[in-house]
Order: C-alpha cells, then structure tokens, then sequence
C-alpha cells in the first residue's frame, strides 16, 4: 500500500465503532443466542481437554474467551434493552440472575478457565433467565 493510500485511509477511517444488538429497538429478542454461545463454550472447553496438540488448544482458548464475551452480550442486551421494571418488580431475582450468569461468563468463570463444570453452571444461569423470558412473553 503507498504512503499516500495509507495517509487517504487514516483520514476517513472512523476513529470509533459502535456496536449494538440492532439500530433500531426491532423487538426481537431471545436468550437462546446467549445459551447457544454458551454450550459452544463448552464444547470448546471439551475438545479442548481431549486434545494434546498445542496449537489446538491454544486455537481453542481464543475461541472459547471470544464466545464466552458474546454470551456476556447477548445476556446484557437482555437484561438492558428487553426487560423493564415490571419484569424486575415481578421477578425480583432477575438483577441477581444477570449478574451471576455474566460473571460465570467473565474472567472468573468460563473465559478464565477450562473447566466444564463452569459452563454447566453458566447455561444452568442461562435457564433460568430463559424460563423469566419466556414467563414475561405470556
């Protein structure tokens, strides 16, 4: 690439990104992305555990702390964008629930380790916010 090309692409590059669920409140909400994330995770930490390649598992690492972030989005989204305070005025555990399951998909939880017993716990968290969702969608 020229000096010139490069100076043109730094100048009307954008300087931020911003990234959302949708650009428009569509409506269309479901925690079943972050539960499908989640159960990548796991398999990922699985396949991780039975392989002696290195740089599998180190391929696996990557891809396991990156969809273990999404689930973290696709649950914010939920708890920020779709649920209201009626839903936590009639499901006055859903602030604990978010918090848990988002934590368990954070450095502490299944970003930060290999452990499946982790990932089981977070889609376990995952459940049980559907099982609101869904309740709330009646």
């Amino acid at each position: 690439m020229t000096t010139l090309t490069s100076k043109i692409k730094g100048l009307i590059a954008p300087s931020e990104f911003a990234f959302a669920h949708c650009d428009l409140p569509c409506g269309v909400y479901d925690p079943a992305q972050a539960k499908i994330e989640a159960l990548s995770v796991k398999a990922t930490m699985e396949k991780y555990a039975a392989s002696s390649d290195a740089d599998f598992k180190s391929r696996a690492v990557a891809i396991k702390e990156e969809r273990s972030e999404l689930v973290k989005h696709h649950l914010w989204v939920l708890w920020t964008d779709y649920f209201k305070p009626n839903h936590f005025e009639a499901h006055p555990q859903l602030h604990v629930l978010f918090n848990e399951a988002t934590k368990l998909a954070g450095a502490g939880g299944t970003k930060g380790s290999n452990d499946v017993a982790v990932a089981d716990k977070l889609i376990a968290k995952i459940d049980e916010i559907a099982e609101i969702f869904w309740a709330t969608k009646k």
